[in-house]
């Protein structure tokens, strides 16, 4: 008898797509008829892939290494599960790096070759898959990776016609919680001054796309594993559940206690943090410091945390593409 995954549940095509981050790789295979998405298998790797990025300006031998091997057993696992296509796409820490072709040949050769996206298409496939299930107006979209972010303000509404999502403004900047470590935080545990610089640099980089927005954002949506990790230490999760924390919400206050909490222990001690993914240790109180920043900036009291990131807009756009 097949099982769920022997086959999708309806007239569907399945789907692989590979995110490449400065912090992890991830996998999702679904099935998707190009407007439902029906995960199969969702895995992450923490592979730091920007780690030391900053001060070299390339990728590390051992970066990229780990990076291939979570990539060859994706496409292994994927071709297993009777996916249709596979496809990798890699973000901030490919896009920055002078080696990136060195990067890519060596992907190839582990099993995909990556397509390097820019900033701009990072930004409009993570609103799409933020956006999922999502009928509202005046949505903000923070995806918080580890060498950029990705905000987007827009609206997604379902209509008669399917689904009809309109962006305002979209930009990717350089900060992510990679970069803002290793420009800041030296310090194990940091210290007050760094954390100040820091706040104060990312304040600056961000203060312009709030300005620019038409009105005040009404919904605020926080993707990848800053706010998953948070909320997963908000929700004391000895073992990561994505149903509790898919659609949790954080408080500006829960972000703060947060970040003040973690930013004072050293790294060994935030690794046992209950809740604390701790390949994360090293980088959460940057990029808990980068989510205090939005959601002071856009104004907002609290955030939805979302599961559905870029890999449902990888999904989607993949399928609507093969039609």
């Amino acid at each position: 008898m097949d099982t769920d995954t022997d086959r999708p549940r309806y007239d569907a095509r399945r789907i692989a797509v590979i995110d490449i981050g400065t912090v992890t790789t991830r996998l999702l295979v679904a099935d998707t008829d190009g407007a439902s998405v029906d995960e199969v298998v969702r895995r992450t790797v923490v592979t730091h892939l920007g780690e030391g990025l900053h001060a070299s300006g390339r990728l590390s031998e051992a970066g990229i290494e780990r990076v291939a091997t979570a990539v060859e057993a994706f496409v292994a696992e994927a071709e297993s599960l009777g996916a249709a296509s596979v496809v990798a796409v890699a973000t901030s820490a490919a896009r920055d790096a002078v080696n990136r072709r060195q990067f890519s040949e060596r992907i190839e050769r582990a099993g995909i070759r990556p397509h390097i996206i820019p900033g701009a298409t990072e930004a409009r496939l993570s609103f799409a898959g933020a956006t999922y299930r999502i009928d509202d107006d005046d949505v903000l979209v923070a995806d918080l990776g580890g060498g950029s972010t990705e905000l987007v303000f827009g609206c997604a509404h379902d209509t008669a016609d399917g689904r009809d999502v309109e962006i305002d403004a979209a930009r990717s900047l350089d900060v992510g919680s990679r970069r803002v470590l290793d420009m800041f935080l030296a310090s194990d545990p940091p210290t007050s001054a760094e954390l100040e610089a820091a706040a104060a640099w990312v304040v600056d980089e961000m203060r312009p796309f709030f300005d620019g927005l038409r009105s005040r954002p009404r919904t605020l949506i926080t993707l990848a594993g800053t706010g998953t990790t948070l909320s997963a230490i908000r929700q004391e999760l000895a073992v990561y559940d994505p149903e509790r924390v898919h659609l949790s919400r954080l408080t500006g206050g829960d972000v703060a206690d947060l970040r003040a909490r973690l930013a004072a222990m050293p790294v060994e001690a935030r690794r046992a943090v209950v809740g604390m993914d701790p390949a994360r240790a090293d980088v959460i109180v940057a990029g808990a410091l980068i989510l205090e920043t939005i959601m002071a900036l856009a104004g907002v009291d609290s955030t939805v945390v979302s599961e559905h990131d870029i890999l449902y807009g990888l999904v989607l756009a993949e399928a609507q593409e093969a039609d």
